[in-house]
This record gives structure tokens, C-alpha cells and sequence, in this order.
């Protein structure tokens, strides 16, 4: 499964409005009419307002009556459709305006309010909900500056404030409306395209590790019988042997040599992905590497394993965990290379006393300069020019496969580092310049000579029967 497989997105901003409960509205709108309540009985009371408290009342009831026949005609539970959280929202906001048509428009110090349906709408509801609503509270706000009911004292004397600070007021408002319906979109849209695109990622470490298990059970499978299918084909050779003059029994017996030689070929083939227990947790760098690379050899591209090691003393090459996560990982680098390669990968493997390193290599364009600093982010557009663009129209990826193939690698305690051939980034590049990426582990991390796995692996050969 490619690591931009659409399938991977299913339970991503899956309609992340549906994530609101109208409970939740409900709840929130109770609070806002007690405080509107609150607020109109402090003004009249302690302050001797004059407000048209009948209106006043009333607007306030259509809240109280919205919020009632939410809660009797459905559960609590019920999940809002982005139309059904956006008429909810909608309502609210001409609910707060009329209220504050009432009450003084932008002279009253509670207008700011107004930023509220808007700004809390930006986190769960679509770019155009959001646009919508944030057009609609500037006319609104434009058109209460103008339009409005003063706010008069006991003695009949109203309250206004200096127009210089009712059109401060508007500006402030205007703007916290574009800067904190924008942030709040971009914030949240960041946070749920992370949390689909670690969906993507852990739904590939598991599909890989699933695959392992599977390597492991088919070629334990294949050791424990091993024995038997030998006994098996071993007694029906004598059987033929022996019933020579019984053509009708040897024939049967020729037959379960012959489905005793089948098995063991199925087995065999089965368990190409761990033919020993050896590699079933550990294998040579090499061999990894070219187990990860496998299923792009054949796809027109050239793929070339080199080894930069020339130190005689650490000449011989290191066993490493066959960890799921740097398989898979090094399978997604390894597609985005032969993805925009024109004929040549090079998948270059040194290693010191302290570090194993992998570089992967191809002769394409290389990464755009204006994306290396992104390039790990999920969702960030691939790195094809316009012009290549039409050449291969048929390729768009979703950005998934890097930022799986860096969060598995860095979950394994690699580094990775992305650059272009020729760059000061990419040293030694030999003459190399299309997109160079560079994985280095710590050698503690993925070397299995610091690990256990070779008493594992011993034991279970010593307990294997052959």
C-alpha cells in the first residue's frame, strides 16, 4: 500500500464539523443567555439604563426557545452537519446583533462579543463557512456603527463614545476578525492535517509489522515441517519402489511424493520475506535494504546498492533489526527517488564504530529550494515543477509518503536530512545532483550486536528440528 493512498485519509478531516455535538452548542448557549440576562439586569439596576427591556427579552427568549427545541426533538449526542453547525452559528451571531441593535451598537462595550460564533466556527467548520460568517460579521459590525438604538440614562441623557473611538472600535473589530478567524482556522486545520497524517503513518507501521509477523510464522512454519514432509516423501519413494507390481498403488503413492515436494516449494515461497530465523529479527544492512527496495525494481528505474566503506578495521558489514519501521521507511524514501528519478537511484550504506548511514540518491531535478525546509510536513506538495507536472499529470501524491517515512525512520532513532547534490548540504555527493536524502542512526539504536536478538535467533535454531 503506497503511503499516499487515498484509503489512508478516511478518518482524516473527515468532516471534522461532525465532530461537534449539538450538546455542546446547547451548553455553550445556555451560558451565553444567562450572561446576557445577567448583563441587561445590571444595566437597568445598578446603572439605571434605559433599555427596551420588553425587545431586549424577547430576542433573548428566541435563544431560550432555539436551545429547547434542540434538546426535545433531538439526542444529545447527535453530531452537526457542516449546514446544520453553520445555521447554528448563523443564528447565533443575528441573535448577539439585534441584541446589541438594542442596546447601543459599537457604544456598547460588550460588541467585542461579536468576535465570538465567528472565531469558535473558524476551528471546526470549512474555509467557506468560515468566510461567509466572517463577511457577515463585518456587515453587521459596519451597519451597527450607524444603525442602533442609543443607550439612554435615567435622566434621558445618551451614552455615546467620541467618533474617533467608534471608528477605532470598528477597525479593532474588523481586524480581530480577519487576524482570529484566519488563526484559528490555520491553527486548527494544522492540528487535524498532523493528526490524519499520523493516522496514514501508524496504519503503514501496522500493515508492516502484520507483514513481518506473517514472514516469521511462514518461516517458523516452514522449519517445523520440514521434518515431517521429508518423513512423508521419503516413505512414499519406498512405497513406489515397493508396490511396482501394484501399478494402481504406486500411482498413489507417486502422487503424495509429488504433493509432499508441493508443499514444501509453497513453503519455500512463502517464506521468502524470512528464509531463517536469522532474518527473521536481524539481517546485514545490505539486506534490508534491499528488501525495502524490492518492490520498486521492477518499475524502469535503476537502482544501484553501493557501499562507501573503507575502513579496513570496520570492514564487515553490520547486522541490523529488521524493525518494521525502518523498513517501511526506507521503502517510502526509496518510492520517492524512482518517483523522480530519470533512470538512476544510488542507495549509498557507510557505517563508523558509533553511526550506520544510508544515503539515497537520484539524478531527478531534486527538490524545490523553496520546500527543503518544509519537505517531513505532511501534505506538502511534491516537488515537481510545472513543466514535469504536465510530463507525468497522472502522479499526485497527498505529501504523506515523506512525513511517514520520517516519523517511522525517527521513531527508530534515525536523522534524517534532506538536501539537493551539489549543495554544501550534501557532501560528497560525487557528482550527483538530484535530491539527496541522508538517514543516520546511532549504531546502539539498530545495531543487533547491542541488542539480544542474537541469543533469540540462537535458541530458536538450536530448538528447531530439521
Amino acid at each position: 500500500m503506497p503511503a499516499t493512498d487515498p484509503q489512508l485519509m478516511t478518518a482524516s478531516g473527515t468532516q471534522r464539523h461532525n465532530w461537534i455535538r449539538l450538546r455542546t452548542i446547547t451548553m455553550l448557549r445556555w451560558t451565553a443567555i444567562a450572561g446576557q440576562i445577567i448583563a441587561i439586569t445590571v444595566a437597568q439596576q445598578m446603572y439605571n439604563l434605559q433599555l427596551e427591556l420588553l425587545l431586549c427579552y424577547l430576542v433573548i427568549g428566541a435563544s431560550v426557545v432555539g436551545n429547547l427545541v434542540a434538546i426535545f426533538l433531538f439526542p444529545e449526542n447527535k453530531r452537526l452537519s457542516e449546514t446544520e453547525n453553520l445555521l447554528m452559528v448563523i443564528f447565533d451571531l443575528l441573535q448577539l446583533s439585534f441584541l446589541l441593535f438594542l442596546t447601543g451598537g459599537l457604544h456598547n462595550p460588550f460588541s467585542l462579543l461579536i468576535l465570538g460564533p465567528v472565531t469558535v466556527s473558524a476551528a471546526v467548520m470549512s474555509l467557506r463557512s468560515t468566510v461567509m460568517l466572517g463577511v457577515m460579521a463585518m456587515v453587521i459590525v459596519s451597519l451597527l456603527a450607524e444603525y442602533h438604538l442609543p443607550l439612554r440614562t435615567e435622566e434621558g441623557f445618551i451614552l455615546r463614545i467620541p467618533d474617533v473611538f467608534l471608528f477605532g472600535n470598528w477597525v479593532a473589530i474588523i481586524i480581530a476578525l480577519c487576524f482570529l478567524s484566519a488563526y484559528s482556522w490555520k491553527t486548527s486545520n494544522e492540528m487535524h492535517s498532523m493528526a490524519a497524517a499520523l493516522q496514514a503513518t501508524y496504519l503503514a507501521l501496522s500493515r508492516e509489522q502484520k507483514l513481518t509477523d506473517i514472514g516469521g510464522v511462514v518461516a517458523a512454519a516452514a522449519h517445523e515441517l520440514g521434518t515431517p514432509l521429508a518423513t512423508i516423501k521419503l516413505a512414499s519413494s519406498e512405497l513406489v519402489d515397493e508396490l511396482s507390481d501394484r501399478p494402481e498403488l504406486a500411482e498413489d503413492a507417486a502422487l503424495i511424493s509429488q504433493q509432499a515436494d508441493r508443499c514444501r516449494d509453497i513453503l519455500q515461497s512463502m517464506g521468502r520475506a524470512g528464509k531463517d530465523d536469522l532474518h527473521l529479527r536481524k539481517a546485514p544492512l545490505s539486506a534490508v535494504l534491499e528488501e525495502a527496495a524490492e518492490p520498486h525494481f521492477e518499475r524502469g528505474k535503476v537502482i544501484v546498492f553501493e557501499q562507501t566503506q573503507h575502513d579496513a578495521e570496520l570492514n564487515e558489514q553490520p547486522e541490523i533489526l529488521r524493525k518494521p519501521e525502518i523498513i517501511h521507511g526506507m521503502r517510502n524514501l526509496v518510492q520517492n527517488a524512482v518517483d523522480f528519478a530519470k533512470t538512476t537511484i544510488w542507495v549509498e550504506t557507510s557505517w563508523s564504530d558509533s553511526e550506520i548511514s544510508v544515503r539515497i540518491v537520484d539524478d531527478g531535478a531534486g527538490f524545490p529550494l523553496h520546500l527543503i525546509g518544509r519537505i517531513g510536513d505532511p501534505f506538502v506538495g511534491q516537488r515537481k515543477s510545472d513543466k514535469e507536472r504536465a510530463k507525468r499529470p497522472e502522479y499526485e501524491g497527498m505529501g504523506l509518503g515523506l512525513f511517514i517515512a520520517k516519523t517511522l525512520l525517527e521513531r527508530s532513532g534515525a536523522k534524517l536530512q534532506f538536501s539537493n547534490g551539489g549543495s554544501q548540504f550534501a557532501k560528497k555527493s560525487n557528482g550527483k545532483t538530484g535530491a539527496v536524502i541522508d538517514v543516520t542512526w546511532p549504531r546502539d539504536k539498530i545495531d543487533a550486536a547491542f541488542s539480544n536478538v542474537a541469543e533469540v535467533t540462537g535458541e530458536n535454531l538450536r530448538n528447531q528440528t530439521y
